[in-house]
């Protein structure tokens, strides 16, 4: 079985589904972290902190409905881009500064899913 095989068992839109649920699943950490700017069990904080919730609960469901579909090994491999995402948000939202090892880190998650999800068994 030739590597282009591989690739094309796992369907696009299942594929991108993936990811989108890996970046809706980063905004639980930018709401983490807005509720712990916030009073402990204040209205903000408790709205916050709500939000994480929510948000896991519809990416537990989401992330049970992918695995339905590819192997646990491809979905669990591309679940790194979510730290990618971290970094992302970070330097967007609150102004952290993203350095070149950061970049570098990110280019070898990306190179490592690229080898697991393109890997010949």
């Amino acid at each position: 079985m030739n590597n282009s095989k591989k690739v094309d068992r796992i369907s696009v839109p299942i594929f991108m589904l993936l990811h989108v649920s890996l970046l809706f699943s980063s905004l639980s950490g930018i709401c983490s972290k807005m509720a712990a700017f916030q009073k402990f069990l204040s209205l903000p904080f408790l709205w916050w902190y709500i939000t994480v919730l929510i948000i896991m609960f519809a990416y537990a469901i989401v992330w049970q409905q992918i695995l339905k579909r590819i192997s646990l090994s491809i979905a669990y491999a591309n679940k790194s881009v979510g730290l990618i995402w971290g970094m992302l948000w970070g330097g967007l939202i609150f102004q952290q500064k993203i350095t070149w090892n950061m970049i570098l880190g990110a280019g070898v998650v990306f190179m490592g899913i690229c080898l697991v999800v393109t890997f010949d068994e």
